[in-house]
């Protein structure tokens, strides 16, 4: 078991749902984005995916895209990332998952993001746009490293696919909620717990559901059919309405907090 499907297994344990927090990194600047990582961490996040920043999003909303292009401004990288994670990975009490694109992978050269990834202290990478039937190389450059896999599943997502997924992941299923980008949402798709009950029936990886859970109250609609819940539009919102640092380690602390509550409903 890894430390991502350990963390699942302490919340089964307490008899609620794991709450993952995500956090663009270098936002708003790479020093602060430490800091908050570890906020994050030390308020109630039991699992906390970083975003490598990229100026060709696949499944970003506006809010996280205002966020990378903020960060890839104030100088963020790959490299200077992974360095960020190292420096602050030992004050992180929650597994790390990285959250990425394939071209930035590409570029660093994937044996060598794998290899410096566990390094710095990650537990597990998410590919947004990695079809899992081309994945092999890439599974196997995570899998020689101890990193985690972690694969979107969408509603439309079709058979032959879903069955690649559910094979491929290693960490947790990424249950999309809607079809589209991330963002803030009032409500969630009534079919949600039909499609979260057929992925379980599918396999004993872990389930979690993100894209549009903005709220302590979906957060634990979401853990009342699936194993997590993921936040992350509605946090880096909170933190680019802050004008100051002081003030946006304190909405981190705050939001995780409260949204961990809601684990526990």
């Amino acid at each position: 078991m890894n430390r991502i499907q350990e963390a699942f297994a302490v919340a089964r344990k307490q008899e609620r749902g794991a709450l993952i927090i995500y956090l663009t990194g270098g936002f708003p600047n790479i020093e602060e984005s430490g800091d908050l990582i570890v906020a994050a961490s030390q308020s109630g996040a039991d699992i906390i995916e970083v975003g490598i920043p990229f100026s060709d999003p696949i499944a970003d909303g506006p809010i996280i895209q205002a966020a990378s292009e903020t960060a890839l401004a104030a100088g963020a990288s790959v490299r200077g990332i992974l360095g960020m994670i190292r420096e602050i990975s030992p004050r992180v009490l929650s597994p790390l998952v990285v959250m990425s694109c394939f071209n930035p992978i590409l570029a660093y050269g994937p044996d060598s993001f794998a290899q410096d990834a566990a390094d710095a202290g990650v537990s597990g990478v998410l590919v947004a746009d990695m079809p899992p039937a081309e994945s092999e190389q890439w599974c196997q450059a995570a899998a020689a490293n101890g990193l985690a896999t972690v694969f979107l599943l969408a509603p439309t997502t079709k058979e032959e696919r879903f069955a690649e997924i559910i094979r491929r992941t290693t960490g947790f299923v990424y249950v999309v909620s809607r079809q589209g980008v991330t963002g803030v949402r009032d409500q969630l798709p009534t079919d949600l717990p039909e499609l979260v009950n057929s992925v379980k029936q599918h396999t004993d990886t872990p389930v979690a559901v993100g894209f549009g859970i903005s709220n302590a109250e979906q957060v634990a609609s979401v853990c009342a059919v699936a194993d997590g819940a993921i936040v992350g539009s509605a946090l880096v919102r909170a933190v680019a309405e802050q004008e100051s640092p002081d003030a946006r380690l304190q909405v981190v602390t705050s939001l995780t907090a409260e949204l961990a509550a809601g684990c526990r409903k």
